[in-house]
């Protein structure tokens, strides 16, 4: 196996065992609720004025997928919509007082898991870090370029 495939494989294999471990506590603490419901709650909490475009474009699903995932969080009431006095047209969501509150359960469980993974990261030097983010992105930019060339164009779909 070459060191892309052991780069690759490790991602891969780090990303299981964070939702493996993490699993039980979020469901359990989050009974009811959809991890795509929940990142959806967490994107509209850190981005003001959030409409569907921005969600689809953030989560790379189409904007009707959007709009059933928004309408379901409507009918559990952890979202509403509203719009702007000088824009009638666009539709934005923010968190009802029960999104706040799975919100913060939320990010509760993520500085949990934080603190359990933290003696790792304490021992990473900032130009290991550095590396691992210039990587990060480098494959990042690559990946949007690739989508790119599909023609695959979220908002319009």
């Amino acid at each position: 196996m070459n060191k892309e495939e052991q780069v690759l494989l490790g991602f891969r294999d780090l990303y299981n065992k964070l939702v493996w471990l993490n699993k039980d506590k979020m469901e359990e603490s989050l009974k009811g609720y959809k991890p795509s419901e929940v990142h959806c709650v967490e994107y509209i909490e850190k981005n003001a004025d959030s409409n569907v475009t921005k969600l689809a474009e953030a989560f790379y699903m189409t904007r009707g997928a959007i709009s059933k995932l928004t309408k379901k969080l409507m009918e559990k009431s952890l979202i509403e919509s509203y719009q702007k006095s000088d824009n009638k047209k666009e539709i934005y969501f923010r968190l009802t007082e029960q999104g706040k509150v799975i919100y913060q359960i939320h990010e509760d469980l993520h500085n949990e898991f934080h603190e359990r993974d933290k003696a790792v990261f304490e021992q990473v030097t900032d130009d290991q870090f550095d590396s691992m983010l210039q990587f990060v992105d480098k494959y990042n930019r690559h990946l949007d370029a690739e989508i790119k060339k599909l023609g695959t164009d979220l908002k319009s779909e």
